[in-house]
């Protein structure tokens, strides 16, 4: 009888996160194929899908090497990708943004950070608040933003930035609840998150936000929280 126990846990953790990156690809192409959808539908079920791969790595316990070496590659198949039609599902949205390539490159610094100071809950917070902040106030804000104001001549939607900021807090305070529990902290820095993260996804000419967003928000939690502990 075939055991889990038999497999290294090494092939096992590729194997889990391999099978849920498959899982989220075969969705976006089953969505595209059966269901009416425009690319923007298709690019987020990638975009948020992917993201919560950060939730594997960190509760199987991912090397740190394995994270950045798939941020590396990522960020190249990219880049490649701008100029050849390799990844039509997440790059065919009709306009010029280097998003993807920056939201391969931000996981890949966040591990790296984080996981060498035992600290993966902060690389969490960032990508997390980028996967669904960012994934459904872009959807949002184009279904239903009907009060629009323009940053950077980037035009965004107030119901899209309120949904970013809400977003933002229940994902740092879920996270901070699992972590260190129901005390003030937990519910008080994921207010000043939520702001930060919000501004900044703002300014998102470029797809710069897809860096900005998850790097911003991690170090605002790590900081605040890690000032709150010295206190």
């Amino acid at each position: 009888m075939f055991l889990l126990d038999s497999i290294p846990d090494f092939w096992l953790q590729v194997a889990i996160v391999g099978a849920w990156l498959t899982a989220v690809l075969l969705t976006a192409l089953t969505v595209k194929r059966y269901v009416t959808a425009d690319a923007e539908i298709m690019r987020k079920i990638v975009h948020i899908g992917t993201g919560n791969v950060i939730l594997l790595a960190w509760w199987l316990h991912i090397p740190a090497f394995i994270g950045i070496g798939a941020a590396i590659v990522a960020s190249a198949v990219t880049l490649f990708s701008y100029k050849f039609p390799i990844l039509p599902v997440i790059n065919s949205v009709g306009r010029q943004s280097l998003g993807t390539f920056f939201y391969a490159v931000s996981i890949g610094l966040l591990i790296a950070w984080f996981w060498s100071i035992q600290q993966p809950q902060y690389a969490a917070i960032g990508i997390l608040i980028m996967t669904w902040g960012d994934g459904l106030a872009a959807l949002i804000g184009q279904r239903f933003g009907k009060h629009t104001y323009k940053i950077w001549g980037m035009k965004k939607s107030w119901e899209g930035s309120l949904t970013m900021a809400v977003v933002s807090y229940i994902v740092s305070s879920l996270i901070f609840l699992g972590v260190q529990g129901n005390i003030w902290q937990t519910w008080v820095v994921p207010l000043v998150i939520a702001v930060v993260a919000t501004s900044l996804e703002a300014f998102s000419k470029f797809g710069i936000d897809n860096l900005t967003v998850p790097l911003g928000s991690a170090v605002v939690a790590f900081v605040l929280t890690q000032q709150m502990i010295l206190k």
